[in-house]
């Protein structure tokens, strides 16, 4: 089970540079149910999430890049280009900042995962996690991938 919550991020107070990062290549097969192709440094996984915003099932399975470039020839949403920083935060938490490129140049996302949906309703963000989008589909991946941007990111 993946338990999240989803921020939309307009300014980090620090560089981002400091911590780890990844990126990120991922597109979808099928968006309903998800089935997702990511490919993160080198290293390639095929998702199959279930349906949810904040909790949803979740099983990932890591594939060679073989597979990897056999499967990409069935994707049906433009790829989601992204470095994820991993930015620790206290009570143990990750931040998993993730700066969008290519056609979602500009949006910056910042998520954070829970074992439990009380420690997730549980959480303060930090201010500069900017406003929860954790209930509004809209940022996820597979809507990001098919649509962009929504219109009012830019508003805080």
């Amino acid at each position: 089970m993946e338990i999240e919550r989803k921020f939309l991020t307009t300014a980090v107070p620090f560089a981002l540079t400091a911590f780890p990062s990844e990126v990120m290549v991922q597109a979808y097969i099928s968006t309903s149910p998800t089935i997702r192709l990511r490919q993160s440094n080198d290293v390639y996984f095929l998702t199959v999430k279930g349906k949810g915003l904040l909790a949803k099932e979740e099983f990932e399975l890591e594939i060679t890049k073989e597979e990897y470039t056999h499967l990409l020839e069935k994707v049906e949403t433009p790829a989601v280009e992204k470095i994820r920083y991993r930015v620790p935060l206290e009570g143990g938490w990750t931040a998993e900042v993730d700066v969008y490129q290519g056609k979602l140049q500009g949006l910056v996302t910042t998520e954070v995962e829970f074992p439990t949906m009380e420690a997730a309703r549980a959480f303060v963000p930090p201010d500069w996690f900017g406003r929860d989008v954790t209930m509004d589909g809209r940022y996820k991946n597979t809507s990001l991938a098919l649509y962009g941007i929504p219109k009012e990111a830019a508003k805080p």
